[in-house]
């Protein structure tokens, strides 16, 4: 049973969050509790013997971080019972179906969720005995639905094969590339995103590092697999055929009359008459 309580913000423990917490965002739900308060308490639950504090933070980060930037040394909180599993499967439930997350993090939260449900129930598999039954202790509407994916599915207003494509991100994608592409656009788009997962894992770090340089995903690519150098023959070539195009646009049609014939073409006033008449159709 949960107990709402004012608890000192100081005694609250902060773990490591599979979101981390965007300062801006912080910043703008500051604002709103000045003008509006608090409208939904953070999640704790009591860890006594835990170093640093009596309460560990499992939902709220960000409201917790708003504040401290308004300078309060209190803040109201939801403490509920459950082991470090539990916290971890409120704190994902909590995050997973928020509208603003990019598609990087909503694939780490999905992954992260199942995870953590299999750790606790056993592997999801289809056909399983007893599966389905197992789902439904957690979601009481999961006993109709075509399972895990299905499920988070619906929660999110997603496809199933959008659903797949996420795990496919957050399964394949180095950590180097999650943490380089956050407050990027990349971080959202979904089709980069699967087309660096599915390199490996050092060509992954190598973009990374490219990223962190060059935001604009084309640009990044490139600086990792730059085009192949041309010889010095292909760049001298390429330097005459330059030369060419720009010496027949400057030339005279007498000129270039003259560089027809010489070239062997023969009757250059036909040929360029030909030339005249295509260009007019």
């Amino acid at each position: 049973m949960a107990e709402f309580k004012r608890l000192l913000i100081n005694d609250i423990v902060i773990p490591e969050r599979l979101r981390a917490v965007e300062e801006e965002h912080a910043i703008a739900i500051a604002q709103s509790i000045v003008e509006h308060g608090l409208i939904n308490p953070i999640t704790v639950r009591a860890t006594p013997n835990a170093k640093g504090g009596k309460y560990t933070l499992v939902a709220g980060a960000h409201r917790l971080r708003a504040q401290q930037i308004n300078d309060e040394a209190e803040i109201e909180a939801m403490i509920v019972e459950g082991d470090k599993a539990e916290a971890h499967l409120v704190e994902i439930t909590e995050n997973l179906f928020r509208n603003e997350l990019s598609v990087v993090d909503r694939a780490i939260f999905v992954q992260s969720y199942r995870d953590i449900w299999e750790q606790k129930h056993g592997k999801i598999e289809a056909g399983r005995p007893g599966n389905r039954a197992n789902l439904a202790q957690l979601f009481e509407d999961e006993a109709e639905t075509g399972g895990f994916s299905q499920h988070v599915a619906d929660r999110m207003g997603l496809s199933k094969r959008t659903v797949k494509r996420l795990s496919q991100i957050s399964a394949n994608l180095h950590p180097d590339v999650r943490d380089a592409v956050r407050g990027t656009p990349i971080a959202d788009n979904q089709s980069a995103l699967l087309k660096i997962a599915k390199m490996e894992p050092q060509k992954q770090r190598q973009t990374a590092v490219a990223i962190r340089t060059e935001p604009d995903l084309k640009k990044a690519l490139a600086l990792v697999d730059p085009p192949p150098r041309l010889t010095k023959t292909q760049i001298e070539q390429a330097t005459l055929l330059s030369r060419l195009v720009t010496a027949w646009e400057d030339a005279s049609e007498e000129t270039r009359n003259q560089f027809l014939d010489h070239v062997g073409l023969g009757e250059p006033d036909g040929l360029m008459a030909e030339i005249r008449e295509a260009g007019d159709e």
